[in-house]
Parts: structure tokens; sequence; C-alpha cells
């Protein structure tokens, strides 16, 4: 389970990074991204942050993941009330009781939980899948969030479905989407169903279609929550697109009507 839903997740998180973009500015400029935040976490610390291509080789499961996390160094750990600083180390190291700042500590369950937060993939694996690729915002989109994954992943049909969308994308197809999106948003091209081409807009609407099915086969009554995301692929037009023409257009490169327009 874990698994194929680790797999989807991370094959269209570029697709939530679309229909999300909400970051076109920066110190008072347009920085020419649509979602410059999920740009910026390409120049962060490769060890820890990134793409896990690994996700779709066969024998992916739970002691890839471990292993992977094990890689990665560490950053602290908290004992008595304090942060010790033990940047660089293995934890590997530390579960043998060899840290050199800590000589002796043995590291436990709570340590392992601490260093999986110093952790910053695409998606993150806890005791459930946290998602990375979207950015903030209003309140509309921020309630759209949830109910877009929980559609796609928590129906039986959905998921299939989902699979079945992205079963015959390539490594670079996925690893294309996910370095052009931050820029192109729902304007890119992009690998479809059955690896045809298409653009992400349209594949936007397709996940969309799958996400509300899952929604309204769950009888919670969810499906309200993707109407803006509906909007936003019809229209072609995400937040960052629509931030950039009212700040080129109606608020003469002035940044102060943002914080009002993001809470309204």
């Amino acid at each position: 389970d874990m698994v194929r839903k680790a797999r989807v997740s991370l094959a269209l998180q570029p697709v939530a990074t679309a229909l999300f973009a909400n970051s076109p500015i920066k110190e008072g400029k347009l920085n020419g991204y649509q979602s410059y935040r999920r740009r910026v976490w390409d120049d962060v610390d490769p060890d820890r942050c990134g793409y896990l291509p690994w996700i779709f080789e066969d024998g992916f499961g739970f002691e890839k993941y471990v292993d992977y996390a094990l890689t990665v160094p560490m950053y602290f750990v908290y004992r008595n009330g304090r942060y010790v600083d033990v940047a660089g180390q293995s934890f590997g190291d530390f579960m043998k009781g060899n840290l050199s700042a800590l000589p002796g500590e043995v590291a436990t369950m709570q340590d392992w939980e601490d260093h999986l937060t110093t952790i910053f993939p695409e998606i993150r694996l806890k005791r459930f899948l946290e998602m990375r690729g979207a950015d903030g915002g209003p309140w509309n989109m921020i309630c759209a969030l949830p109910a877009f994954w929980v559609g796609l992943l928590y129906d039986d049909q959905a998921l299939q479905e989902a699979e079945d969308l992205v079963s015959s994308w390539t490594a670079m197809d996925r690893l294309h989407m996910q370095e052009n999106v931050a820029r192109d948003g729902l304007k890119m091209e992009c690998a479809g169903r059955a690896g045809e081409r298409t653009t992400m807009q349209e594949l936007a609407k397709e996940v969309l279609r799958i996400s509300e099915g899952g929604l309204r086969r769950r009888g919670e009554d969810e499906e309200g929550f993707l109407e803006k995301l509906h909007a936003i692929a019809d229209k072609g037009t995400n937040q960052a697109e629509e931030l950039e023409s009212k700040f080129t257009k109606l608020w003469r490169g002035g940044v102060d009507p943002l914080f009002v327009d993001q809470v309204s």
C-alpha cells in the first residue's frame, strides 16, 4: 500500500506544483518562476532534499527508505532540553554508540523520528506520506490540497486509475516534469496517458477527474473542495499567473496588495 501510494504521489507531485503554484515574486520583483518556492529546493542540500528516483525501482519498500535515511548526515540530537550539534555525523554510528559528540550514547526511537524530520524530499515517508510539492495560498486552496490527495489515494478505484495513468512514464518523463514545472506550470509539455505527449493543463484535468471520482465514492460530500482547482485547470491559469498579471497591471509593481489578495 505504501509503495503504490508513494509512487503515484511522487509521479503526480508536479501536477500539484502546477495547480498550486503561487510564488512568482521575490524581493518586490517577478522572479521568472511560477513556483519559486519549488525552485529554491533544487539548490538545497542534495543529501537530504529533492527527487528520489529509486522509489520507482524494483525492491522499493520501507527497508529501502530506512537505508536512504541512514545515509543522510545528521543535524542534531536533543538531550536534556538542549540541541547537541552533530552535523555531518552518521546515524548508523549513533546506533552503535559511536558519536564523537555523545560518546556512549545510543540512539532511541525518538532520535530516529527527530532525524527523519531533517529529510526533505518531494514526498516524505513518516507515519504517513507527506506531500511537499504545493505552494501555500488562500483558504480555498488550503482546503483543496488535502482533498486533492485524499481523492487520489484513499479510494481503491482512484488509486488504480492514477497508477494506470502514470505507469507508462519513463524516468526521463518524470524528471522532465520535476525539473521544469516550477517555471512553466500548466503550460509545459509532459507525458500523459500511455506516454502520449500532452500539456500539464490537460494532465491536471485528468488527475482532477480521478480525484473527484475518489472523493465522490467516499461519500463525504468533499468534491466541492476541488472547485477552485477545476477552475484553474479549465482556464489554464494558476494563482502565480494571476499574481503576475495583478502585479504588473493592477498593482503597478507594488506588493502591499498581495497580502490582502491572499487572505480574501
